[in-house]
């Protein structure tokens, strides 16, 4: 007769004896304990902050803030462990999910980009090499952010970094280590952002004779990178509004947002014009967006690129009654159409061709050679206005527009006596049949709602 086995303990079984395999094991009475105290924990600052969090001192207050963001990284850690514990034994082949972050995030609801962060960290965690970053998120003295950050700095140093002598160098896990004691040290004073900074160069600091290979050879992969993904697209809704998205280099980028921002500047417009219909104040989200049509619309016409002879600038088609009515269209180019208010407003300065025609379909005028004042009669314009002519405007004459008071649209000259200075808004104005324009003896303009 054949010896019956002994019964092998479990660690999932709160009796440590056998259970058939597939079946679930009885719950540890440690876990169920831990996470009562946790949860006891939680309800009762939770109790605490419903009655008295108003009458409690500034002190207690920060006190209780400084507690629980070292509690929640605490926390973090924790999670971190059982994410790794569940990827190591691949919990989520129980529903044939790919990855442990693909299992969990149908678990806990969180978006499986959240998941897949946390759980790359808690992988990473798990190495040796940063065990210090882990025993620091577990004692609440680094923010998970911060170890993600010294995380990716330190993986990514490489093996090896060749020189400008063109000679081969290896970087030994003694630098990958100080490089991690560095910016665990750096981060009791910097925030995520400023440690990826420090990272992005901290071969400078633990290993300068190799620092700087290192940075011109990731400069040149981040260069060839964003050269090969550049792209733009941008899509009419068919309800007068373009949408679009871009990729660019940083530097470039950087120039954009520079430039964008400079036109943007709250001293170059009044406070009318910083408010929106509402009488709200404009987010920066959209007076960046007031940039950049300022931005197209004032490119110089004679620096456009072009084809065929023929500079890239858009052409609008519309007839001479269309041309002098108040209530009308104009075409443009590419079939889509705009108001004759708003064509006779670009015609003032921006690169624009309007082709009028007669009846017949034939063009009457295809745009004058002095169409745009030049520079220097906006320097004269400038030192004459001093700024926007409109009464009460206190726009300054670098961000106005040289109009034309007898339009050019209609046979008006780009002469001085024809022009005057005004801001974006009031040019805007100038060209609203809504609106009528006066012009008064101190050559200050007003405008006044037609009814």
């Amino acid at each position: 007769m054949s010896a019956v086995p002994a019964e092998q303990p479990h660690a999932g079984s709160r009796e440590g004896g056998w259970r058939a395999p597939g079946t679930q094991p009885v719950a540890s009475a440690v876990v169920d304990q831990a996470l009562a105290r946790v949860h006891a924990s939680l309800s009762e600052l939770a109790e605490v902050g419903e009655v008295s969090l108003g009458g409690f001192s500034d002190g207690d207050v920060m006190r209780l803030l400084d507690g629980l963001t070292a509690a929640s990284s605490r926390v973090t850690r924790e999670l971190c462990r059982v994410v790794a514990e569940a990827d190591r034994r691949r919990l989520q082949d129980a529903t044939g999910a790919r990855h442990v972050h693909q299992w969990w995030a149908g678990r806990s609801r969180h978006t499986h980009a959240d998941a897949a962060r946390l759980s790359r960290l808690a992988r990473a965690l798990e190495e040796p090499l940063h065990a210090p970053t882990a025993r620091a998120l577990a004692a609440g003295e680094l923010r998970v952010e911060q170890a993600r950050v010294i995380v990716d700095a330190v993986d990514a140093i490489p093996t090896s970094v060749r020189t400008a002598d063109g000679v081969t160098r290896i970087i030994g896990p003694g630098v990958r280590e100080q490089a991690r004691d560095h910016l665990l040290a750096a981060a009791a004073e910097h925030d995520a952002k400023a440690l990826r900074r420090l990272g992005r160069r901290i071969l400078d600091v633990v290993a300068a004779e190799l620092g700087e290979a290192q940075e011109a050879a990731t400069l040149t992969r981040e260069e060839t990178r964003a050269a090969a993904s550049v792209g733009f697209t941008m899509v009419d809704d068919g309800h007068g509004r373009c949408h679009g998205r871009f990729t660019l280099p940083s530097h470039i980028g950087a120039m954009l947002k520079r430039h964008l921002l400079a036109l943007a500047n709250p001293a170059r417009h009044t406070e009318a014009e910083l408010r929106d219909e509402t009488g709200g104040w404009k987010p920066l989200r959209r007076r960046l967006g007031e940039a950049l049509i300022e931005y197209v619309e004032r490119y110089p016409s004679d620096a456009t690129p072009q084809t065929a002879g023929v500079s890239a600038t858009v052409v609008i088609t519309m007839t001479l009654e269309q041309l002098l009515g108040e209530h009308a269209t104009a075409l443009l180019d590419d079939g889509t159409r705009m108001s004759a208010g708003q064509a006779r407003r670009l015609a003032c300065e921006a690169g624009i061709i309007p082709a009028v025609l007669d009846g017949e379909g034939q063009v009457l005028d295809l745009g004058r050679t002095r169409r745009l004042f030049t520079k220097a009669q906006r320097i004269a314009l400038g030192l004459r206005d001093r700024g926007c002519t409109a009464r009460g405007c206190e726009t300054t004459a670098s961000g106005c527009h040289a109009h034309h008071d007898d339009p050019w649209s209609r046979g008006g000259r780009t002469d001085l006596a024809n022009g005057r200075l005004l801001c974006p808004r009031h040019h805007r104005l100038a060209h609203d049949a809504r609106y009528a324009m006066t012009v008064h003896a101190d050559n200050k303009v007003t405008f006044t709602r037609r009814t």
